[in-house]
């Protein structure tokens, strides 16, 4: 016995000088939400696209041909924070980008909070945080797996691009102030701006890109995968008699309102000269809102040295400008057409800089969207396909006017949101009516309108389980202390029209696959060439990422690690 313990005590030494090999993890991930991307446009326009974007993506990367979203609505705020979670709105929260608070008888909006400070720009565009989200985020598991070490950014021209992908323990996010032309932050994050944001700031980029105009890329003709140029269901930019190019954006842009004009007191403000004489909120609905999200992620690698330490930095970018181009113009436009064939060399750009900063294949890059989109009202009804288009304002009224015939007068519905009707219930409860039997007579008036296939009451929902069908999708996307009474489903090709009876352009939010179809790429480090026609589901991508980098999964992570692409 003590000639085996002796043994082993010589043994110690020699185990603890054995050097260990480190766990094997990219030395940066980065994540790109293309904001209300169908599937089909990496195919539809992809004999225009050149080497560096796209192609390099499906050349050399992976790709799930079926992926989904698994959830409604289909809006931007719930699809970041399900892409970044591994969970749908049923356990994150995220149920909307606006809903309806009873607790304070007021909407409220899915990155405000009133509690933090707007870091270089307005406190409307600045008082932001993740408060609203009840999950962590894959950027914040690599946070917590290298004890706060690594570092996590996220940058989009929209707040809830930015802000719920990096979550709750990130090292910056950033998003555009269209007030001053700015990368933006809020006191949940820093108490200053970097230096090397206020100096970008200051150099005027979006005032750069509003001086010219805005003209196809290619010959116009050559935009074969599109209408017209001056269809009636495109919505023209203010100022425009025709929503056709060229589009001049120098006399567009021109004397900011007054209503974007109000005091800059943060860091960085100061230093912007455009701010006062020139709409720089315009960029957004611009190609250009992309180039300039790639121009400032780039200068992001730079100046914080991302993928250049032993630890796995995470650079989170959203690109927002496909979404403002897409509900102004729809699907089938030049415009939505010339704005991917930029996006695309943004791509080659920023796969370029990886390669030359971080080193090539050693960056895990995965590509998806928050969303897809439904053509055009017009488009559809122009080519004689179903669809046809809802107004909320008036799917409210209406609910109101047969529970006053029903019940008496009163303000019986308090909001109508994410296509959700928000009862007052102190006021059932003051006149003993029964919650439920108020949710069925609001489902039974909505299955009399227009466009309305189905109506589900909350009471429906928390007593029965879906596993697939539209009330899974119902089910996924409700979460009882935010959610409506009663939730409606529309007719395929069917969607709100918010400025109804006009119905311009286009929108998203339903369980159409024409809305929850969406890319989903892998490439680079550690990503072995295919292609898997599988299904997949959004809720998918965290757990996969976490697997790359040997991470526990995010805290309200449902989804399941896509074998496929890990080669497992």
């Amino acid at each position: 016995m003590k000639k085996l313990l002796a043994l082993a005590l010589l043994a110690l030494p020699t185990l603890a000088a054995k050097p260990e090999k480190p766990v094997p993890r990219p030395k940066l991930v980065v994540g790109i939400v293309v904001d209300q991307m169908r599937y089909d446009y990496i195919y539809r326009y992809w004999a225009k696209y050149p080497a560096g974007g796209f192609r390099r993506l499906l050349g050399e990367g992976f790709s799930y041909e079926s992926c989904h979203y698994n959830y409604v609505p289909t809006y931007t705020g719930p699809g970041h924070a399900s892409v970044y979670t591994g969970t749908t709105p049923a356990v994150h929260g995220i149920i909307g980008n606006n809903w309806f608070e009873r607790e304070t008888g007021k909407g409220t909006y899915v990155t405000e909070d009133k509690t933090v400070q707007a870091v270089g720009g307005t406190a409307a565009a600045g008082q932001m945080s993740p408060r609203h989200l009840l999950s962590t985020t894959i950027t914040d598991e690599l946070r917590l797996a290298t004890n706060f070490q690594a570092k996590t950014i996220g940058i989009s021209m929209k707040d809830r691009g930015s802000i719920l992908p990096a979550g709750h323990a990130a090292t910056a996010a950033y998003w555009y102030d269209g007030t001053n032309g700015a990368f933006i932050s809020s006191t949940f994050y820093q108490a200053a701006l970097p230096e090397w944001v206020a100096k970008f700031n200051a150099a005027g980029h979006a005032a750069g890109y509003l001086a010219q105009p805005w003209n196809t890329l290619l010959p116009i003709a050559e935009y074969t995968e599109s209408s017209a140029d001056d269809v009636p269901w495109e919505a023209a930019f203010k100022g425009e008699s025709k929503p056709v190019f060229p589009h001049d954006l120098p006399t567009l842009s021109a004397g900011a309102p007054a209503s974007v004009q109000p005091a800059l007191k943060n860091s960085g403000d100061a230093k912007n000269p455009q701010a006062p004489t020139q709409n720089l909120d315009l960029i957004r609905s611009t190609p250009f809102g992309n180039s300039l999200t790639t121009d400032f992620a780039l200068e992001i690698l730079r100046q914080e040295q991302l993928g250049q330490r032993s630890i796995t930095d995470f650079l989170a970018i959203s690109y927002s400008c496909t979404d403002y181009v897409g509900h102004q113009f729809g699907p089938n436009s030049i415009e939505a057409e010339d704005t991917y064939l930029r996006l695309d060399r943004e791509l080659a750009r920023l796969f370029a800089a990886l390669d030359q900063q971080v080193g090539r294949g050693q960056t895990l890059v995965f590509l998806t969207a928050d969303h897809a989109a439904a053509h055009a009202v017009g488009f559809n009804q122009a080519h004689r396909l179903p669809g046809g288009g809802v107004g909320p304002g008036i799917m409210r009224d209406s609910v109101q006017r047969a529970l006053t015939r029903q019940y008496g007068p009163g303000q019986w519905v308090l909001s109508y949101e994410n296509q959700q009707v928000y009862l007052n219930r102190p006021l059932l409860k003051t006149k003993n009516i029964d919650l439920g039997q108020a949710q069925a007579a609001v489902a039974a008036a909505l299955l009399t309108l227009p466009g309305v296939t189905q109506a589900l009451t909350a009471l429906d929902l928390q007593r029965a389980h879906w596993s697939e069908g539209l009330g899974m999708y119902q089910e996924n996307g409700f979460f009882a202390p935010r959610s409506g009474d009663v939730l409606t489903v529309l007719a395929p090709g069917w969607l709100e029209a918010y400025a109804y009876p006009v119905v311009k352009g286009t929108t998203h939010g339903s369980a159409g696959a024409y809305d929850t179809h969406v890319p989903l790429l892998f490439w680079g480090w550690g990503v072995k060439h295919g292609a898997s026609s599988a299904a997949a589901r959004i809720t998918d991508i965290a757990p996969t990422i976490a697997q790359f980098l040997h991470i526990q999964e995010p805290s309200g992570c449902s989804g399941v690690p896509l074998r496929e692409v890990l080669g497992r």
